[in-house]
């Protein structure tokens, strides 16, 4: 697993970690100003929500992933409801990606824009991603990129974004309502048909769904074949292609995952 943030001096906002039968990414999101609201940030948020999910995947094992992400995200919640304003639209958000192992049994979960691919034996990587974020992003994206970062009108249009998180009609991330888990989407499989999976911010995903530099079984192919080395590899990539196409880097992490049928 690699995570680096986007610029040396700014506290990454993703999180990774992995116990020996699961994997868990979260991807923090905020916006300037998110500070006055929560004082403890959004690095934070992204770490408590991650660790609380580890520490629930690995002493509670009869309960779904999403009874799990729900009760990871009511305990974060708790730990700062009465020190910030957790119901406001602009307080810290994350996108979560999930993979558990049980009983030759593999299984993932994705809510928000983090995406999981599993390396199955026969056939075309399996892709998992919740598109709801990425449809109503894209009809802000030319007025947000239009603005100035920073001025008054560019957090505007943010704060009205994230207005449509955790509504109908909307699209959901872990945030303050542990309800939201209950739109993630789940599945299943035998770990006899995988030979590997891989968990991605939306940071790194952009090596596929932004850039187009590679297809997900030249990135599955790039992680295969460098080893330990892959995730850095990718997010190399990554970086050099944000800096031809002058765009603003973002944190970005991968959790690589081998071996799926020794859980």
């Amino acid at each position: 697993m690699t995570t680096v943030p986007a610029r040396r001096g700014r506290r990454n906002e993703d999180f990774t970690g992995a116990v020996p039968t699961a994997a868990v990414l979260v991807d923090g999101a905020g916006i300037p100003g998110a500070e006055a609201i929560c004082r403890h940030g959004v690095a934070w948020y992204a770490d408590r929500l991650g660790s609380n999910l580890l520490g629930l995947l690995t002493l509670v094992r009869d309960r779904s992933l999403p009874e799990l992400l729900a009760t990871a995200i009511e305990q974060v919640t708790e730990a700062h409801r009465d020190s910030c304003d957790v119901a406001d639209p602009i307080s810290p958000s994350a996108a979560v990606a999930v993979l558990r192992v049980s009983d030759g049994l593999v299984e993932h979960l994705v809510l928000g824009d983090a995406v999981l691919v599993l390396d199955r034996v026969q056939g075309v990587p399996l892709v998992v991603a919740d598109p709801r974020e990425v449809v109503i992003s894209r009809s802000y994206q030319s007025a947000i990129e239009a603005t100035a970062e920073g001025s008054d009108e560019h957090h505007r249009l943010l704060r009205e974004l994230r207005a449509n998180r955790n509504r109908p009609g909307g699209f959901w991330v872990a945030k303050d309502d542990p309800r939201a888990a209950d739109e993630a989407i789940t599945g299943s499989c035998p770990a006899a048909e995988l030979t590997g999976a891989v968990l991605l911010s939306n940071g790194a995903s952009r090596i596929v769904d932004r850039f187009r530099l590679a297809d997900w079984p030249e990135v599955l192919a790039v992680l295969a074949s460098a080893g330990s080395a892959g995730p850095a590899e990718i997010i190399r990539r990554v970086r050099q292609a944000e800096a031809r196409h002058v765009v603003a880097a973002d944190d970005a992490t991968i959790t690589h995952c081998t071996d799926l049928g020794g859980g």
